[in-house]
């Protein structure tokens, strides 16, 4: 009892420390990248915090495994260090003992890591989808900043008006460069104002010209006009998108077969599957050796979560393509770590080795 409580209460001050540095500094960086999508158009200012606190949410699957894992051996390592392992085991409790006191206090992560991979993970990537989307699908009118160049929603045009401009439904000095398959054109107008026509936004261009230049013959086509006008878009900017396959409810993923489908639940179920792996990961590997310095088996624990990760993100590409089944794919690799994990417990538990075992073949000969 008190051998469990003693791991159990450790790993709790641990995994909290760890957890608290590793959402600081993510949440760090994602506000990073959440103001330079910012900067370049692709989310609204005003939703900053938004993106970037559904952005941590969905990371946070990642981040308690990583917790959990450099939790387990820190603490186990620590243990060899100061030589309370050697008191443990001549107490007769072997590293096999230390799963049940590790599994008890993992089981709740597992159970958050669950319900935040299944649920919370396409709710919030389903959320910055639509903010998004909501962004994007501005029409090109309320793109217009004055003394701006800004690009359309669909960018195939620039527009620029000047600062100057009496209301907003008018403007001064406009200009518009536009880009298809067929041609390139330059409108330039001395004056705008915006109606609305038939349900869509136009925009009446006054006093002005028009440079049109096609694509498939070198030449120019230069125009003026009093008035000419060109759509800017709907007057309701509505028209959902599909969403994506991140931001689908897992039960849309179990009821299609699609391989796409396939492999995002393949990486959902795969970070439930991967906590486990990493409680019995760290019993295995940490072990302290007092040459090789404190932080050894901290870095080969940090190579063993890249490593595993990144052979998560290769097999959903493999199923997404088509190049292997899921359930190949769980039982190989999440399986075939849990029997890695096992035997390298079951081989320090018994203390296995090869130097042992090749005596014996040569008595044996």
């Amino acid at each position: 009892m008190l051998f469990d409580s003693s791991i159990r209460k450790e790993l709790a001050r641990s995994f909290g420390a760890t957890l608290v540095v590793l959402i600081t500094v993510v949440m760090t960086m994602m506000l990073i990248r959440t103001l330079g999508q910012a900067s370049k158009g692709s989310v609204a200012p005003t939703d900053v915090l938004l993106v970037m606190g559904f952005t941590v949410l969905g990371q946070l699957p990642t981040i308690l495994s990583l917790s959990l894992f450099v939790a387990v051996v820190s603490v186990l390592s620590r243990m060899y260090r100061d030589s309370e392992m050697v008191i443990w085991f001549a107490a007769g409790r072997g590293l096999a003992n230390l799963l049940e006191p590790l599994l008890r206090f993992a089981w709740p992560v597992v159970l958050v890591v669950g319900a935040l991979s299944l649920v919370a993970w396409p709710w919030a990537n389903q959320q910055i989808q639509d903010l998004k989307t909501r962004y994007e699908q501005r029409s090109d009118i309320d793109r217009i900043a004055p003394g701006q160049f800004q690009e359309s929603a669909g960018g195939t045009r620039v527009f620029f008006i000047d600062k100057d401009t009496p209301d907003a439904l008018s403007a001064s000095n406009v200009f518009i460069a536009t880009s298809d398959a067929s041609r390139e054109t330059v409108t330039s107008a001395q004056g705008a104002r915006l109606q609305v026509i038939d349900g869509e936004r136009v925009v009446i261009l006054s006093q002005g010209q028009r440079l049109e230049t096609l694509r498939e013959q070198p030449r120019l086509r230069l125009s003026e006009f009093m008035e000419y006008g060109t759509r800017i878009g709907a007057a309701s900017g509505s028209g959902a998108e599909e969403g994506a396959i991140k931001a689908r409810d897992t039960r849309q993923l179990l009821a299609d077969p699609l391989p796409a489908y396939r492999a995002e639940l393949a990486w959902r179920a795969g970070l439930v599957l991967a906590v486990l792996n990493f409680v019995v990961l760290g019993a295995a590997l940490a072990a302290a050796n007092p040459r090789a310095g404190r932080s050894a088996s901290m870095l080969l624990a940090l190579f063993t979560f890249l490593v595993y990760y990144n052979l998560m993100t290769v097999g959903q590409s493999w199923i997404a393509s088509e190049r292997t089944t899921l359930p190949t794919f769980m039982i190989g690799l999440h399986g075939g770590t849990l029997a890695l994990g096992l035997l390298l417990l079951a081989a320090r538990h018994n203390q296995w080795s090869l130097r042992a075992l090749l005596p014996r073949r040569e008595a044996a000969a």
